[in-house]
């Protein structure tokens, strides 16, 4: 059996789903499944069997030994939550639980981090471990993931196998729920589905002109694949970066939209809100050499690729 924490949401549904595409049906689901839209997700895969998150440790207490790899992928990942005891409970607590039962039960371990965990950069975007003790998160979210990442790597005990992925801006199928924590790529669809344009942020950092803000985005298939590659591989344990390793415009992205949708383009540029003004990240690009130093030899999506990919085959389909 296979567990993914997290089954009903955007990265785990599709992880599921490339599971199930290489005939692995034992699946463990762990998730609340409080959430109608996220449970859609899980309405054409194989599943084995539902648990909640919340009895998730009593079910492993006893099935432990039928258990062949854990994917921690569930986690609060709203960047705009500054209550600190639900990162604490749900993101940091939790996945020391997790990471405790793999050393005890003898299970592989991969678990979510978060490019979040760079703050604005200071540091750079590579993924060593030795950076990661002085990495500066803007919010609480990046904290926790930090926090972990920082205490995983100190601790004496560790599963035979683990990798940490620190996931970049990933977007494609199955975000629907995430509302405002949702790809701009999501947003840009749905706004010029409805008004025929789009309204990204103004840039306040005189470095970067309006829309040129850049990112690593990252196409949801990227990101299984890789996990899936390391479910195999179960050597060189450690914490990578998971990114496309090219940082691209928001500019880039909302014109490929457009592209993919028919539609002439038209942008405009809105204040960023001030909650997060002084929190937003103008730069991020993963440095994907360590990944590519354990034999990851496959290309990622281009941005033009997957957008399209994801529009015309997805988010046309479903909100025609």
């Amino acid at each position: 059996m296979i567990i993914v924490t997290g089954a009903a949401g955007f990265i785990g549904s599709q992880l599921i789903k490339k599971l199930n595409s290489e005939n692995f049906n034992a699946i463990i689901a762990v998730d609340k499944f409080d959430n109608p839209v996220k449970n859609e997700h899980l309405k054409e895969l194989k599943i084995l069997e539902p648990i909640d998150r919340d009895l998730f440790f009593d079910w492993i207490e006893r099935n432990y030994e039928q258990v062949e790899f854990i994917f921690h992928i569930g986690a609060r990942t709203d960047t705009a939550e500054f209550d600190r005891s639900i990162f604490d409970s749900l993101n940091t607590g939790y996945s020391k639980k997790i990471w405790k039962c793999c050393i005890d039960y003898q299970i592989p371990l991969i678990y979510a981090s978060s490019a979040a965990t760079y703050g604005l950069g200071e540091h750079g975007y590579i993924d060593s471990e030795e950076i990661i003790p002085s990495l500066k998160p803007l919010n609480p979210y990046g904290e926790s993931k930090n926090d972990f990442d920082t205490w995983a790597i100190s601790q004496k005990e560790k599963p035979f196998y683990w990798a940490g992925l620190k996931f970049f801006n990933v977007y494609g199928p199955h975000e629907d729920h995430k509302g405002r924590m949702a790809s701009v790529i999501w947003h840009s669809f749905h706004q010029i589905k409805k008004s025929d344009k789009m309204k990204l942020f103004r840039s306040h950092n005189p470095d970067f002109k309006d829309g040129e803000q850049r990112r690593d985005f990252v196409y949801v298939q990227d990101v299984v694949d890789v996990c899936y590659y390391l479910m195999h591989l179960r050597k060189h344990s450690g914490i990578y970066n998971l990114g496309s390793g090219t940082a691209r415009t928001f500019l880039d992205l909302t014109r490929q939209v457009f592209r993919s949708m028919g539609i002439e383009e038209n942008i405009e540029f809105i204040d960023t809100p001030e909650d997060i003004r002084d929190k937003y990240q103008y730069f991020t690009e993963a440095n994907m050499e360590k990944l590519r130093s354990i034999g990851y030899i496959k290309d990622f999506t281009s941005l033009e690729s997957g957008v399209d990919q994801y529009v015309k085959g997805y988010l046309m389909p479903k909100y025609a």
